[in-house]
């Protein structure tokens, strides 16, 4: 019996495919715990079309995500904190930090996109990477500056 499979079955195949599976095991396991539905005509037009719209979606991400890299890439962002005599600073800088700094400077970052190995503790220059999904990713440059003492 052909039916096509709406979720992953190890052994048996992908969401979408459309496969030859014993009756039995169609009828018995795959049909009432609806892991497959049986592939006549229109259900493979159907399942073909939710595969085009899918891709679809998926390019107009990535599109969308490459323009945003295209953005961020080289930007600069200055940050002041306070400082002791020599480097390092009092606290951290994390990515929430770079985040929200970025948003006041109209590129829309999220606190989950930039990636720290640990929060910055010195100051000077640091190299950090947004990521945008699709294995699309930024470099940006944060200048942590100390803090004028008043």
């Amino acid at each position: 019996m052909k039916v096509i499979l709406l979720k992953d079955i190890s052994g048996v195949g992908k969401a979408g495919d459309v496969k030859e599976v014993n009756d039995g095991y169609a009828r018995n396991f795959l049909l009432p715990n609806a892991l497959a539905k049986i592939a006549a005509s229109q259900a493979v037009r159907e399942m073909e079309n939710q595969k085009e719209a899918k891709i679809k979606k998926t390019e107009a991400e990535l599109k969308t995500a490459q323009e945003l890299a295209g953005k961020f890439d080289g930007v600069e962002i200055k940050l002041s904190a306070k400082a002791g005599d020599g480097n390092q600073i009092f606290g951290s800088i994390n990515a929430q930090k770079i985040a929200d700094t970025l948003n006041k400077k109209g590129h829309k970052a999220q606190k989950s996109q930039i990636k720290l190995f640990s929060p910055i503790k010195t100051l000077g220059e640091h190299d950090v990477t947004v990521e945008f999904g699709h294995g699309l990713e930024a470099k940006i440059k944060v200048i942590v500056e100390k803090e004028p003492r008043p």
